[in-house]
């Protein structure tokens, strides 16, 4: 019996299907990256991720990552605001007597596919040489990705395997075996944690935060909320409303 208390703790089950993806993957240790991308693409497609709303580049090394993530997040804020004239241009030139030319339902179900990136996943693998390499690449991307993640308000899963041997980074990407057993795959955390901070992105910026079905300490049920696919949401004047109510009960908090 495993009694690890590293790992990520079990998932949460997010609705990717209004997500676009990007991902992007060094390609040395091309070895250890195939299979990472694979884990990562299967989770992405089993939360409903469509699979031609999650696109997937490349760059030669780990040290390329952060300004790949960086352009190719611009890159779809670009591609979105051309698509968005070009709408546009067809709705004003469209005649009221002309339906044909509205768009159709089709043509507005496929606006994901040219959307921004709601979270971008950078995957890439580090193993440890014989000189100083290995720690000043590992230090200076990590830094960037986040610093990535914070300029551009887009969430930047870190899918980059710092290891010391081959051998972790089999195991870190599900191919390898030792006498404990077969390795995890951390791809597939990768691909839930985009959907869920992906989803988790689109309902902050629309001012909706999801909450507990009730509150521990009190044992209180929330109450009737605005529902969106079985998560509750609430407003800052709701969250001010159950905070009074709280400490009603427990003048203490």
């Amino acid at each position: 019996m495993d009694t690890s208390l590293k790992g990520p703790g079990e998932a949460q089950k997010h609705d990717g299907s209004a997500l676009r993806i990007g991902i992007v993957h060094a390609r040395w240790n091309t070895s250890i990256i195939e299979p990472l991308l694979a884990g990562t693409k299967k989770t992405l497609l089993a939360s409903g991720v469509k699979e031609s709303n999650i696109v997937v580049q490349s760059v030669p090394g780990s040290w390329e990552l952060p300004i790949a993530c960086s352009k190719l997040f611009s890159a779809s804020q670009i591609q979105s605001t051309q698509t968005s004239s070009l709408s546009a241009g067809d709705l004003l030139g469209s005649s009221t007597t002309d339906l044909t030319s509205l768009p159709t339902a089709q043509s507005q179900s496929q606006t994901a596919s040219t959307a921004p990136f709601d979270a971008i996943i950078a995957i890439g693998c580090l193993i440890k040489g014989e000189t100083m390499h290995f720690e000043y690449i590992a230090d200076s991307v990590s830094h960037a990705l986040m610093r990535v993640q914070l300029d551009t308000g887009v969430p930047l899963i870190f899918g980059l395997l710092t290891v010391l041997t081959e051998e972790q980074a089999l195991m870190r990407a599900g191919v390898g075996i030792t006498e404990k057993g077969k390795g995890h795959n951390h791809g597939e955390d990768w691909g839930a944690a985009a959907v869920e901070l992906g989803v988790k992105r689109r309902e902050w910026a629309a001012g909706r935060i999801a909450v507990l079905e009730s509150v521990h300490s009190s044992g209180m049920k929330l109450g009737s909320l605005n529902r969106n696919k079985g998560q509750r949401y609430i407003n800052a004047a709701q969250i001010r409303n159950y905070i009074t109510t709280i400490q009603a009960v427990m003048p203490e908090v």
